[in-house]
């Protein structure tokens, strides 16, 4: 028990949360930004694959780093604009076009990544992003390590929590994109166009979604395999009930949902030996439910999320 108590005492199980978390703070703000704009994108999970593997490929051909995660956006942005087509302006079903992408985003990523690298026994590796320790901040007993050794999409991850919260709260922009998932009709009233808004949030919320993939082949790992998100494009779709469609409450969802994760990889050297490893991994999910079911009750969901608005209709 006290060795199980020590591990949250540890600098490296933060550490390990904020990176674990950094791919989840990117997706859960994509999706939060086509629902908040009243589009629902299922089709996060297979948008985070293709990221995933655009981002790595663009610099396994000789890219840098930067434009990795800059071609991973594009590709999510084109992915998002196929999705937005579908459902804004043809009104067709916001469920059926997500898994529709999520299927295709995720077999056209694997059928390129057979055709275009050679098969070996390893899969080809890159040089990924290297931890940037903050000057006077890094050497902070126990916050420095845990907190500021990062890598620059992490820090760059939370800082968009901050621009993201603002300019939905505080910009003609963020409120344009709140009355267009409210009330798409009033929206058109004061002149706003709600196609053309919903389309780019969706467009920009994909965006985000693929530079979530991306970050695991170009930071948290130096290589890409099909399957690599793992159920994390889902896990968003959750974490943004959780936060009721808030960019602060988006952060803490994924640094809960990272935290279950970290710990119960940490806590199966304790005790391991005696509880089966299927367990362990259950935990995070099932800890994620709990707390989802708790925060959903009190949720607010957009009023217009999920209707298709046609011009004119009421």
């Amino acid at each position: 028990m006290t060795e199980a108590l020590d591990i949250l005492t540890q600098a490296s199980l933060w550490a390990a949360v904020l990176r674990i978390a950094t791919p989840l703070i990117f997706g859960t703000l994509g999706a939060l930004l086509c629902e908040r704009a009243g589009v629902l994108n299922l089709g996060i999970e297979g948008i985070m694959t293709l990221g995933a593997m655009v981002g790595w490929l663009s610099v396994y051909w000789g890219a840098d780093l930067w434009t990795g995660l800059l071609c991973a956006a594009l590709a999510g942005a084109i992915a998002g604009l196929l999705h937005a087509a579908l459902t804004v302006p043809l009104g067709l079903s916001q469920h059926v076009s997500g898994l529709g992408i999520t299927l295709l985003a995720s077999s056209l990523t694997y059928y390129v990544y057979r055709l275009v690298v050679e098969q070996g026994s390893s899969p080809p590796t890159i040089t990924p992003f290297q931890p940037l320790a903050i000057p006077g901040l890094s050497d902070i007993p126990f916050l420095g390590p845990a907190l500021f050794a990062q890598t620059t999409p992490t820090y760059l991850a939370i800082a968009l929590i901050a621009v993201t919260a603002y300019v939905l709260a505080r910009t003609p922009l963020g409120l344009a994109v709140r009355m267009v998932g409210e009330n798409p009709h009033a929206a058109e009233a004061q002149g706003i166009d709600p196609t053309r808004v919903r389309i780019g949030a969706v467009v920009a919320g994909s965006a985000l979604m693929a530079v979530g993939g991306a970050y695991l082949t170009t930071s948290a790992f130096n290589s890409f395999f099909p399957t690599m998100i793992q159920g994390r494009g889902w896990v968003c779709i959750a974490l943004v009930v959780f936060a009721s469609w808030r960019p602060g409450r988006a952060l803490a969802g994924a640094l809960l949902f990272a935290l279950f994760d970290a710990y119960q990889l940490r806590l199966q050297h304790v005790v391991g030996a005696l509880v089966p490893y299927q367990l362990f991994l259950m935990v995070p999910y099932v800890m994620s439910i709990a707390a989802l079911v708790v925060m959903a009750r009190r949720a607010r969901v957009p009023q217009a999320l999920m209707q298709p608005y046609r011009r004119g209709e009421r």
